[in-house]
């Protein structure tokens, strides 16, 4: 009888050792698998959740998160849409924990620029934030003229005013490394 405690009590052992080392295995195929998941990936994932996203400057925008693309994403809050480039972004709340890739090589390779020339396409009535402005500033509002490579060219004119040749204050080119966000009035497509 002491046989068959001491054989039972070896098998309980090594299907005890068998089970570590395949939640060990199991372990670090997911951390593997973690380690290969892009941000974007992420924020895919997260598409239709409400989230937070808090720039370098300190803004922050909510909204229900509704496109991802190459180099930013799309925030929809009533009574107004918000682009953010991925690269204004220090940090972000509410996201899920599902990852999708993006399946279109196309929509892959859209990025900032593609974005910028819709909206000057549009002459969608906009106000820009930019990094490192000062907390509590509105932003330059106006109309995009024009998308160069690395900068847009932003007709400034007050809110809600129709770009016209006499509303224009002035003529601002933004770098896009300095835009922290885009802020549209709900219904103009970013």
């Amino acid at each position: 009888m002491r046989w068959d405690a001491l054989f039972e009590d070896m098998e309980a052992q090594l299907a005890s050792v068998g089970r570590l080392e395949l939640e060990s295995e199991i372990a670090e195929r997911s951390r593997a698998d973690v380690a290969g998941v892009e941000l974007a990936d992420r924020l895919r994932g997260s598409l239709g959740l409400r989230v937070a996203v808090h720039l370098g400057s300190g803004a922050v925008f909510e909204g229900v998160l509704s496109h991802v693309g190459g180099e930013s994403l799309v925030l929809n809050d009533p009574p107004h849409q918000v682009l953010v480039p991925f690269a204004a972004v220090s940090r972000y709340h509410g996201l899920g924990r599902l990852a999708m890739a993006e399946p279109s090589s196309v929509r892959r390779k859209l990025g900032l620029a593609s974005a910028l020339r819709g909206l000057a396409r549009d002459r969608a009535d906009l106000t820009v934030v930019l990094i490192g402005g000062p907390q509590g500033v509105a932003g330059l509002n106006g109309v995009i003229d024009r998308v160069g490579r690395d900068y847009f060219d932003l007709a400034m004119t007050r809110p809600g005013e129709v770009r016209r040749a006499a509303n224009v204050s002035q003529i601002a080119s933004v770098p896009f490394s300095s835009l922290g966000a885009l802020r549209s009035v709900r219904g103009a497509d970013l």
